[in-house]
């Protein structure tokens, strides 16, 4: 979702009160969305991957819509429904279905490695295919760094390597959720951004889970062990309301880049969250790669802000 909103930090709060939120938001952003890569591992490994990714993000995305409908946050249009149903399918089905489903083959860690590179597939975006940014030479460099420490992870020889499908299934459904991502920039949607977002969980939900049904997932219906049943909680309450509640009070309060430095966190989290908790091997090719990959979002999210083009009238929907 793109954030229109531009803060200066001279004018932020400096109570004491707003700089613990303020750091316990970016604990959330930075720890908790880390984590929740090892979750969906443990998740997976007991149930079917797109029954737990619809129940996660339904179950969440319910509890956030009624919650923002209770405070008041008006209704969205049909056009505006329509709108979210789009972003659920690009950002959430096409997305976390083929993610949970490749963390049943891949280690956790290396899989948000993977999904990391959203912010180097929505720059590419959006100067090669919808012409919204111009051709950079910095954005080239720094997304073929990026795709070399890819290319690092995947590549076959001796020692370790990982399945090759299951990873291409990361990296095609992050390019879907950088496509929604862009996309939703020029779409009608609702005002309230926690409204929004409940709402395009819980579509997400709906249609992960009518995946679910279509693959025979739901029949029988699955067993849930304490086990699953905990890391699915887990990251419908930390990853899902918790970390995303915080990651929109960020973007209030403090500036977009500053907000995105999670990109690059997150995959340093579960990399070593996944080797020392889970025992998910790491080897010195694992490390430079995904150093490679780290460096690149960093460089693609510092990018120096070029001149505005004129704005093109927005079709009307």
């Amino acid at each position: 979702m793109s954030d229109s909103v531009v803060i200066n930090p001279a004018s932020l709060p400096a109570t004491g009160s707003f700089r613990l939120r303020m750091i316990l938001a970016f604990f959330a952003i930075y720890f908790l969305w880390g984590t929740t890569f090892l979750a969906i591992r443990i998740a997976v490994e007991e149930l079917p991957p797109f029954f737990a990714a619809g129940t996660r993000f339904f179950i969440a995305g319910i509890a956030l819509y009624a919650f923002m409908r209770v405070k008041g946050a008006a209704l969205p249009t049909p056009a505006q429904w329509r709108n979210l149903a789009i972003m659920a399918l690009t950002m959430f089905v096409a997305e976390y279905g083929p993610l949970f489903w490749a963390e049943k083959f891949v280690p956790s860690g290396i899989v948000s490695v993977l999904a990391a590179t959203i912010p180097i597939l929505t720059l590419i975006l959006e100067m090669l295919i919808l012409r919204q940014q111009h051709f950079r030479v910095s954005i080239l460099l720094s997304s073929l760094l990026g795709f070399a420490g890819v290319g690092l992870l995947l590549l076959r020889g001796n020692g370790l390597s990982f399945p090759l499908v299951p990873c291409i299934a990361v990296l095609a459904g992050s390019v879907s959720w950088s496509l929604g991502a862009v996309l939703s920039r020029s779409m009608d949607l609702p005002s309230a951004r926690p409204l929004t977002a409940g709402a395009i969980m819980m579509l997400g939900g709906v249609g992960l889970l009518l995946l679910s049904a279509s693959f025979g997932e739901l029949h029988p219906l699955p067993h849930i062990s304490l086990r699953a049943a905990l890391a699915v909680l887990y990251l419908i309450v930390f990853g899902s309301l918790v970390a995303f509640t915080a990651y929109i009070w960020l973007l209030a309060h403090m500036p977009a880049s500053s907000v995105s430095s999670y990109a690059y966190v997150n995959p340093v989290v579960a990399v070593a969250l996944g080797h020392f908790a889970a025992a998910e091997p790491v080897t010195a090719r694992t490390l430079a790669g995904t150093a490679l990959v780290i460096f690149s979002v960093f460089l693609t999210l510092h990018q120096p802000k070029p001149a505005s083009p004129p704005k093109q009238k927005a079709q009307s929907a």
